[in-house]
């Protein structure tokens, strides 16, 4: 997993509330296994039309989004069924933060899980993110984690709050496999202690 420490970036702006995980990966597209490959399908439905063309109006199909790395999104982000294929797709796109107000439980633990940072600020502070995010290309946010702040284009700053366990992962690109290997010295040392002690099993 890619440490996240500060992003600087792109941000898209999707007010919409309740935006669940099978409209940011319709089910269709859950046949996968692979990490890769989910970004092109990334909100689908809404992306593209009956016959595969993109909708102009959809934010990331216009010009100024299409190598956005930050989502602006309305509150309870995620919600829905548990598809590990939502970060995922977010990720093969090329988001690696998403602001909201509120995240469903089990998409915001996934999301750390997958290198990306969920940050939860309050509705005025992600309104100057939205309306700075509208702005396009030009304004760029920055996500700093070690400092625990997002900062607008105009230089407003925001703190957030993150559980500091999470935070250590996201900082050290830790998954769970990143985790235990972290312990390899010690589990190669009880492997072998537990040969020499007993040896049939």
């Amino acid at each position: 997993m890619d440490k996240f420490t500060t992003l600087t970036g792109i941000a898209a702006p999707m007010p919409l509330v309740n935006i669940d995980t099978d409209m940011i990966i319709p089910k269709q597209f859950l046949k996968t296994i692979k990490r890769s490959g989910l970004g092109k399908n990334l909100f689908d439905e809404m992306r593209y039309d009956s016959d595969g063309n993109e909708v102009p109006d959809f934010v990331l199909n216009q010009p100024a989004y299409r190598e956005a790395e930050i989502l602006v999104a309305g509150d309870n982000f995620g919600c829905g069924s548990s598809r590990e294929h939502a970060p995922w797709a977010l990720l093969d796109f090329g988001i690696r933060c998403v602001i909201s107000t509120s995240f469903a439980d089990i998409f915001f633990n996934n999301c750390f899980k997958n290198g990306i940072l969920p940050v939860t600020l309050p509705q005025d502070a992600v309104d100057v993110l939205m309306d700075d995010a509208r702005k396009g290309a030009n304004a760029r946010i920055t996500v700093d984690l070690e400092a625990q702040t997002v900062t607008a284009s105009d230089g407003q700053s925001f703190g957030f709050e993150i559980d500091p366990f999470k935070k250590h992962c996201m900082l050290n690109g830790l998954d769970d496999i990143g985790l235990t290997m972290e312990k390899a010295a010690a589990i190669d040392t009880f492997e072998t202690e537990m040969a020499q002690a007993r040896p049939w099993v």
